[in-house]
């Protein structure tokens, strides 16, 4: 489909509210994902250094005894 110009392109041929509402749905949903994604993998790296330090810890008791 081509457009005469900008405006027309933006309009959508009068469909412009249900177009650019559903990529801005669309992209607000992709950044809650990726998001949360981010939060989750940096928590979970947390998860494993307080894992780690406590077997270290455990290892060390144990060589002490």
């Amino acid at each position: 489909m081509q457009f005469e110009s900008f405006a027309d392109f933006l309009a959508m041929g009068g469909y412009a509210f249900y177009v650019w509402l559903s990529f801005g749905v669309t992209f607000a949903a992709m950044a809650i994902v990726a998001v949360q994604s981010f939060i989750k993998h940096r928590g979970l790296l947390k998860q494993v250094v307080v894992e780690k330090e406590r077997k270290a810890r455990i290892k060390k008791a144990r060589q002490q005894q």
